[in-house]
């Protein structure tokens, strides 16, 4: 049995509803009779019985089990109407039991929240501490969430960072230095409760997390596993510190980093795995903080950057594993620093790069791999960037630059091996022939 379903028989008997008494036993009674019958005529089929022997007078041995019958029948229902006794009691019992245990929960978080209001740092970890626990010991689901959803709150609320602190100003460092460490904390706790297997009856997956507008000065969502539920990061401040990533998996459910900025500091999605599920990067402003997805895999469901913006610094995603998904950085802006898909492995589903913009810095495809599905640079524009193929295998995969446009930069497909991708522009302006690449490098 899982934990949602053993909440969700909970939530249920906080409506307790039972029918009237007297129309419990009625239907009991005709069940049972029901029951008895079709026993006895099956019985009675598997005997071959062609009727009954007429007695005009009975023994005394006859009588007595006569007797014995009538009063094992009144026995019968005698214990028919204690079970269903029995029965109701215990609901009304269980129920009266959930009902004290939220009221004493509804007590313990009132506490709890109070202390979140404190102006003292050391009370509101004692509230965020208390909160977490009184998750864990939630009788219901939703109190669970409500719990969360408060943690979540927290973080929303306004907070000055670092950068924005005024200059020599000791107190307003000290004050931002405690308030940074309660929400550290609040972040640690989620992460350890969605590292968590599952089956534990303290795993907060597929709960719903929302952090929308937080500001991340850093944090540690490593090897967290977000599962069903919805995840927002929706307009989220990726600022200073570093916020790691590392190893989670984004499976199932909903997970919105759309319109989020990635501003100083570092984010890392590296070895993260995005499979099933929506992910979306749309509108989100990556600049000049580094951002890694190394090694990450996408593996079914959308992964969706359309329209973001990355600006400055290096975006990496070598190594990264593309199969069975669907990923789109459809009108994706890349300006300066440098893109690095180095040694990527593009397998089955299909990567969208329609439209996007590559001006000026490096993309980088050296070493990759395009082995079954479609890789779409449909209308792409690169305007003074070095586009870098060298080392590619094509093989398998269809790979198209239709419509797209190199100005001002250099293409490089030096030692690039199996079947052109087609609508790849040659030096003269006419596109690549479908066959073997050659080695070659040009300026267009």
């Amino acid at each position: 049995m899982t934990e949602q379903t053993t909440f969700r028989r909970r939530a249920e008997r906080r409506g307790l509803r039972l029918w009237h008494v007297w129309i419990v036993l009625p239907l009991a009674f005709a069940t049972a009779v029901t029951v008895a019958a079709t026993v006895f005529y099956t019985g009675w089929d598997l005997l071959e019985a062609r009727g009954l022997k007429p007695e005009h007078r009975i023994d005394s041995q006859t009588l007595f089990d006569l007797v014995k019958l009538s009063f094992g029948v009144v026995a019968g229902a005698g214990a028919l109407v204690a079970l269903i006794v029995a029965y109701r009691r215990q609901r009304v019992d269980e129920d009266g039991a959930l009902r004290e245990a939220t009221r004493l929960h509804t007590e313990r978080f009132t506490t709890a929240v109070s202390q979140l209001g404190n102006d003292s740092a050391a009370v509101r970890l004692g509230g965020v501490h208390a909160l977490a626990g009184l998750a864990d010991d939630a009788p219901t689901r939703d109190l669970r969430q409500t719990c969360i959803d408060v943690l979540c709150a927290y973080l929303r609320l306004p907070y000055t960072a670092e950068a924005d602190l005024p200059a020599r100003d000791p107190e307003a460092r000290h004050t931002y230095l405690s308030l940074r460490e309660v929400r550290h904390t609040v972040l640690r706790l989620i992460r350890d409760h969605l590292r968590l297997n599952p089956r534990d009856p303290h795993s907060w997956r597929g709960h719903h997390f929302d952090f929308t507008a937080v500001i991340f000065d850093g944090g540690d969502f490593s090897e967290a596993v977000f599962s069903g539920g919805t995840v927002s990061f929706n307009g989220a401040v990726f600022s200073g510190g570093t916020v790691s990533f590392n190893g989670a998996v984004f499976s199932g459910g909903k997970v919105d980093f759309g319109s989020a900025r990635f501003s100083g500091g570092a984010v890392s999605f590296r070895r993260t795995v995005f499979s099933g599920g929506t992910v979306s990067f749309r509108d989100a402003v990556f600049s000049e903080s580094p951002v890694d997805f190394g090694r990450a895999q996408f593996s079914g469901g959308t992964v969706d950057f359309g329209g973001a913006g990355f600006a400055g610094r290096k975006v990496d995603f070598e190594g990264a594993r593309f199969s069975g998904s669907t990923v789109s950085f459809g009108d994706t802006k890349f300006s300066g620093g440098t893109v690095s898909f180095h040694d990527a492995g593009y397998f089955d589903g299909a990567v969208y790069f329609g439209r996007v913009r590559f001006s000026g810095g490096t993309v980088d495809f050296g070493g990759a791999g395009f082995a079954g599905g479609t890789v779409d640079f449909e209308g792409a524009r690169f305007s003074g960037s070095t586009v870098d193929f060298r080392g590619a295998r094509f093989s398998g995969s269809t790979v198209s630059f239709g419509n797209a446009a190199f100005s001002g930069g250099t293409v490089d497909l030096t030692q690039a091996t199996g079947t052109a991708p087609s609508g790849l522009p040659l030096p003269n302006g006419s596109p690549v022939p479908t066959g073997l690449l050659l080695p070659s490098t040009w300026t267009s």
